[in-house]
């Protein structure tokens, strides 16, 4: 057991220029508080620390903070941040800060008191509540946030003496022979002379595998063969096939295809205060995808959210300016062994103490990329997990100890800049985004290592800090620019990432060279060395090269968006890069860029193929169907997926068309990920994700083929534009530099471009991770090889795709064998739960057949004749069909025939594909799959009765209830719940899901679109769409309220600050949802403090508040912002019976598609809406309503203040989770004033108003041109004319 004792944090000697830290305590429960550490640069006033306690307390009640801690005595334990670097919650509390005027803050960090029970050992308590990657435990309080670190000096290595082998004397490098001497030449030989350190850890990061990619590029040579094609040659191939459509592949941060000219929405001076109206501007779908699985494994939290930010910036980074618009995400870890539920196949095996449990990869893993996508406003819609780790019949053990942390990103481009402009001499060279710490040191290296090679201290040195807040403002200046169409002062732009600034500067000038000033580097530790400023990898940065004409309307937009802009440099032209330090007039790096970063000589990798010897895999001869779903069901890949789903955005940016839940129930079962190109049309992009590892350790080539057979039996739901334009990005995660394992890549490699090339799609990008091997007790162990394709595709209609869930009670089912009648059951999981994979893969034998199955799909569905459709995958056809009647709430009557045994055609994962369709129908879809030479058979029909009946070849298989089945399905998930959030919430959704009739709307008026002579009016209302730092639902709001006839405007808080425009010009003010300030400390308390605490905009708000003509609206961060602000029920309570928003009643947060009623209410918005009930979007963390004053409670419910409340499925207010998401008393969902003019909801109606925005309608209600919720925009609208 591991835990960092922070034994003598350094004395304040009262030498330095800042005071001692000050400490105040917050109580949270009776043996829990916390500690808030803070630094500043001199004594602060009264009335400053009186307003930095309020921003610090519960709500603003001063008495909950105290200037002693609330726990004494010997088993009181402190746990809080290393002191190394700030963190992102010390940033944010910065911002909010400095925002109220409170500049003598230059630090605070939260720690943590604990009182641990007695009887409980200490030394477990403290390795059990801490990350001992980022945090450590405090012995005593702190005086100061000084480390005694000093800068360590830029010194040369002494090559010329040593010559290239005192590289090896260097930890932490990656260097092989080829590498070393490859720098003794060019160092002592050409140039004369010792690199520098700086120099050198440079190179060892930008020629790393990491970054390079030089297996890839490097020739293989098997069996003493030589291949004269590389790896990369071979994956190329298919585009050189199938290029139609591609516009951009392999030659930056993502890959893009042919779009469309689409109409915007869009202000019409970006970067300031602005109208947004409607453009016309051509925008092509976007794609990238990449891993993070070495900081993973060491910090699952923050090496899962730096992954999600670095792939983030990979969007924003391609061309000129990509915008983002979607996350996917995919965790692969070993045998999970939760406490208390044994699964017969998790063998107890060693693991490696370098690396975090896989249980606690899982759950803090999805947490971290979930978390940073949440604060950040990305929607993440898709994904997959499984767990595996087994000793196989040849003796070898392959387990993912090493994790797989996958994320892919979907975006758009516009058309003019999808190509980098040229390097010129004299551009400026700049940096925006975060500060520098000390942290991801060397990460990029580090990824290149097989796990255990590199010292214990450098994989902390590793560990990365991610801060969601800074990347979404640094987002924002990307947006404004992109947003300038042909205009767009961007030139080039790369991401930060592995390398840190030295990596992305050298990227920026790479065909002209530049020189940069390494101390115009802003930094957030000032005890780092020049070589950690330059190399550390620090997160949610981007470098760029902006025209010198056009750097302060930039440098102005950073400081709108409050995100620092550094001017580093110029580029020189002269293919040289020169790093200076103007402390000391030296040069830390001067190389010449064509010489170190060219075209490097090919390097060679020699393998053998090595022959299988794995035993066939015979499923038990008395083993039954329903004994075989009680283990399949409960597999990881297999179970649903809902403790992934429930807790992360599925909703923001209001342009999600299909993400990962569906039907009435919102089960985890969908298959393609739809995002809309704009609200005001109905173009989209598709994407879907195949990967199968466990197939590929049967069989590498059949592995291949079938990650990229799934990928196509999950896309072919919606209904693309044309299939050879279809393009992907193809991700590998294997050990190829061991024994076998590379011939076993290019095996998979060649069997899946040649599929590709014969169906008619192709890669266009991808990355490798090429250290997928762990030392375990002087044992390799292996993580399963891992090819991940993720396709993209243009939508001309979003309409136009099915789901899984079944619609209609007596439909028929049919299904589609992609495999000519084999039932191949090796890689499969039922064999998993056997603990063996077997030695023979399913396959896909027939390219060809799934290529005209996938058109013949897609036509049926383009002409509305299959009403719901899934793959067969992971679990075999058994379940494939009991995940339709799953979603679809409803059971199903199944007469299947076949010449192999039940188990083998239930449980194989051949390609397949299973569809739901009206009987009057069949005829019609039958000859049209005929047409196509497609077979087809009839399986059975749906039915009312919430139970399976199956036969095979005429005996009764399974005859089982729905329930039953649904728990074992559901039962992983549901441990994993209880694990990551309040227990009593997870059991009480176990408990109510199983049997639910599901949601019960009701409709007490006809949706109706605005007409066209409203829309199209020149002088309409104006309404300021408000956000903050942190706010991510604006353009959401903007559309909704556009689309009842408003002219929104794009509004900040440093325009109020600065004056740039007045509230006065403004008819209604619209408070976003989002995560201002991160929610630090608590939800939108940043916010209300910047307003309450400056006199100036306080006046400017209370007058907004006062007039008569004007209406508010404040979603979900804006909802807790107005109860802050005192802005509802009603003005003049005092803070102590104010009410507020807490914490979920569940502990975390809440995506949820849930049922609300509209009550009556004096609301202006919602008037004519009362008894609507009906589904929205809920995502927040702190939704839960608390009235600290019973009386003003009553009050609310008799002046029929809370116009909106959470009911179950027959229609009645709830507090039962998860019908209720957050626990507020009674289901209330929100307040609004006795006057009605100012409403506060924390659902999210703005991501509600068009049709296909909802995750789920009823059959009757599926025809409306609107959603009801745009009626309350509406109402704003008329409102506004008629007062």
């Amino acid at each position: 057991m591991f835990v960092q004792l922070l034994l003598a944090p350094v004395e304040d000697t009262g030498d330095t220029m800042h005071p001692p830290l000050i400490q105040l305590y917050r109580k949270m429960t009776d043996t829990f508080s916390f500690c808030f550490n803070i630094e500043t640069s001199r004594q602060l006033q009264p009335e400053e620390i009186k307003h930095l306690r309020l921003i610090l307390a519960d709500g603003f009640l001063a008495g909950s903070i105290t200037d002693e801690p609330f726990l004494q005595g010997e088993r009181v334990v402190e746990l809080g941040p290393r002191l190394n670097f700030a963190t992102a919650w010390s940033s944010n509390m910065l911002s909010i800060c400095h925002a109220v005027g409170l500049d003598a803050v230059k630090r605070v960090e939260r720690s943590r008191r604990y009182l641990v029970p007695e009887g409980e050992d200490i030394t477990a308590f403290l390795a059990a509540h801490h990350d001992r990657m980022t945090e450590c435990v405090y012995a005593m309080p702190l005086t100061t946030f000084e480390t005694g670190l000093v800068p360590e000096e830029v010194y040369e290595v002494d090559l010329m003496g040593k010559g290239a082998a005192a590289l090896l004397e260097i930890p932490g490098l990656s260097m092989d022979e080829w590498d070393r001497e490859l720098y003794y030449s060019y160092f002592v030989e050409r140039c004369k002379r010792n690199p520098t350190i700086v120099e050198l850890m440079d190179l060892n990061n930008a020629n790393s595998e990491h970054s390079r990619h030089g297996f890839f590029r490097g020739l293989q040579i098997i069996d003493g063969k030589e291949y004269e094609k590389t790896l990369f040659d071979v994956v190329k191939e298919t585009l050189a096939a199938n290029p139609k459509g591609s516009l951009v592949a392999f030659k930056d941060n993502s890959s893009v295809v042919q779009g469309y000219s689409v109409q915007s929405l869009l202000p019409v001076h970006p970067g300031e205060p602005s109208e947004l109206k409607v453009k016309d501007v051509t925008l092509h779908p976007l794609l990238t995808a990449e891993t993070h699985n070495f900081p993973t494994g060491v910090a699952p939290f923050p090496g899962a959210e730096t992954g999600t930010g670095g792939r983030i910036r990979d969007v924003q980074g391609t061309g000129r300016g990509g915008t983002v618009m979607a996350g996917t995400a995919g965790y692969c870890v070993g045998n999970l062994h939760i406490p208390g539920y044994p699964l017969a196949w998790e063998e107890d095996l060693p693991c490696p103490d370098t690396l975090a449990k896989a249980l606690n990869i899982e759950i803090e893993a999805s947490n971290g990329a979930s978390d940073y996508g949440n604060k950040f406003g990305e929607p993440l819609i898709l994904g997959y997990t499984r767990s595996f780790d087994l000793r196989l019949s040849d003796g070898e053990r392959w387990g993912f100890l090493k994790p797989i942390m996958f994320t892919g990103g979907i975006g758009q481009i516009d058309g003019r800049h999808i190509e980098k402009k040229k390097p010129l001499k004299g551009m400026c060279i700049v940096q925006v985004g975060g500060p520098a710490y000390r942290v991801g040191f060397g990460g990029g290296a580090a990824s290149s290592m097989l796990q255990g090679e590199n010292e214990a201290e450098l994989d902390f040195d590793a560990v990365q800090r991610g801060d969601a807040e800074m990347e979404q403002k640094m987002n924002r200046v990307i947006r404004a620019c992109n947003e300038m169409g042909g205009k767009s002062l961007i030139e080039v732009i790369h991401d930060q990432g592995a390398g840190g600034p030295a990596n992305v500067l050298k990227e920026l000038v790479e065909e002209a060279g530049g020189t940069v000033e390494i101390r115009n580097i802003r930094v957030g530790d000032p005890t780092m060395s020049v070589l950690e400023i330059y190399v550390a990898e620090y997160q949610e940065r981007v470098g760029l090269l902006i025209s010198p004409e056009n750097l302060a309307q930039f440098q102005s937009i950073c400081e709108r968006e409050k995100v620092a802009c550094e001017v580093l440099g110029t580029v020189s032209g002269d293919l040289r890069f020169i790093v200076h330090d103007s402390l000391n007039d030296t040069t830390p790096v001067n190389i010449e860029i064509d010489k170190l970063l060219g075209n490097l000589p090919q390097k060679s990798f020699a393998d053998s193929r090595l022959e299988s010897q794995r035993t066939p895999f015979m499923p038990p001869a008395k083993l039954t169907v329903r004994d075989a779903l009680g283990n399949v069901l409960r597999l990881l890949s297999v179970g649903s997926k809902r403790f992934l789903t429930n807790k992360v955005d599925r909703a923001v940016t209001g342009l999600v068309a299909q993400q990962q839940c569906c039907g009435p129930l919102q089960l985890t079962v969908a298959d393609v990920a739809v995002v809309a190109q704009s609200y005001l049309g109905h173009t989209a992009i598709a994407s879907a994700i195949g990967e199968q590892p466990v197939k590929m350790l049967v069989n590498p080539a059949a592995g291949a083929r079938m990650a990229l057979g799934e990928a196509l039996t999950n896309l072919v739901w919606a209904k693309i534009d044309d299939l050879d334009q279809v393009k992907c990005s193809a991700n590998w995660m294997w050990a190829p530099k061991l024994p076998g394992e590379g011939a076993a890549l290019r095996d998979a490699a060649e069997a899946m471009a040649f599929a590709m090339k014969s169906i008619g799609v192709a890669v266009d990008g991808g990355k490798d991770s090429l250290s997928m091997a762990t030392m375990v007790e002087g044992e390799v162990v292996k993580s399963p090889r891992e090819l991940v394709i993720s396709l993209y595709a243009a939508m001309g209609d979003l309409r136009k795709k099915v789901t899984p869930d079944l619609k209609e009670k007596d439909s028929v089912l049919l299904f589609i064998d992609l495999a000519s009648g084999k039932n191949r059951l090796g890689g499969s999981a039922l064999a998993q739960t056997f603990g063996t994979i077997g030695n023979e893969s399913p396959d896909m034998d027939d390219p060809a057949l799934l290529r005209r199955t996938f058109l013949a799909v897609q036509e049926l569905i383009a002409d509305g004749l299959v009403l719901a459709g899934h793959d067969r995958s992971d679990g075999g056809l058994i379940t494939t069909v009991l995940e339709m009647a799953f979603a679809g709430n409803c059971g199903l009557q199944l007469a299947l025939q076949g010449e192999s045994d039940e188990l083998h055609f239930l449980f194989s994962e051949e390609l397949g594909l299973v569809l739901e369709c009206r009987w009057q129908d069949l005829s019609e879809v039958k000859k049209r799959l005929v047409e196509a030479e497609v077979s087809a058979v009839v399986m059975g029909s749906t039915t009312e009765k919430k139970a399976v009946v199956l036969q095979y070849n005429g005996n009764i298989v399974l005859d089982e209830s729905m329930v039953l089945l649904r728990q074992w399905w559901e039962e992983t998930s549901y441990q994993l719940e209880r694990l990551q959030m309040n227990p009593a919430c997870a059991e009480s959704e176990h408990l109510f899901s199983l049997d639910r009739k599901g949601p019960q709307y009701h409709l007490p008026f006809t949706p109706l679109a605005t007409p066209e002579l409203i829309l199209a009016k020149p002088n309409k209302p104006k309404v300021a769409i408000l956000r903050d730092e942190g706010s991510n639902s604006d353009r959401e709001m903007s559309a909704a309220f556009y689309s009842a006839g408003f002219a929104p405007w794009d509004i900040t808080m440093t325009d109020l600050l600065m004056n740039r425009v007045d509230l006065s010009e403004f008819r209604g003010l619209a408070a976003v949802g989002g995560f201002s300030y991160a929610d630090v400390p608590d939800s939108a308390k940043g916010w209300a403090a910047t307003i309450r605490f400056n006199k100036g905009l306080q006046e400017q708000f209370q007058a907004f508040y006062d007039r008569p003509d004007t209406f508010t609206l404040g979603i979900c961060n804006g909802c807790q912002l107005f109860a802050l602000l005192g802005w509802v029920p009603w003005q003049g309570l005092v803070a102590e019976e104010q009410p507020r928003f807490v914490h979920n009643i569940s502990g975390r947060f809440e995506s949820r598609w849930s049922t609300v009623r509209v009550e009556k209410s004096p609301a202006i918005l919602l008037s004519g809406m009362e008894g609507l009930t009906f589904g929205i979007h809920v995502d927040h963390g702190e939704g839960r309503l608390h009235f600290p004053s019973t009386t003003v409670h009553k009050e609310v419910m008799t002046q029929g203040l809370a116009p909106l409340v959470f009911v179950d499925d027959d229609g009645a207010p709830t507090e039962i989770y998860p019908f209720n998401p957050n626990g507020s008393p009674q289901g209330l969902a929100g307040l609004c004033s006795p006057d009605g003019r100012h409403l506060a909801l924390m659902p999210h109606p703005e991501r509600a108003f068009l049709p296909w925005q909802l995750h789920w309608l009823p059959k009757d209600m599926q025809g409306f041109p609107v959603s009801p919720w745009l009626r309350m925009f509406q109402n704003a609208y008329a409102w506004c004319n008629e007062s």
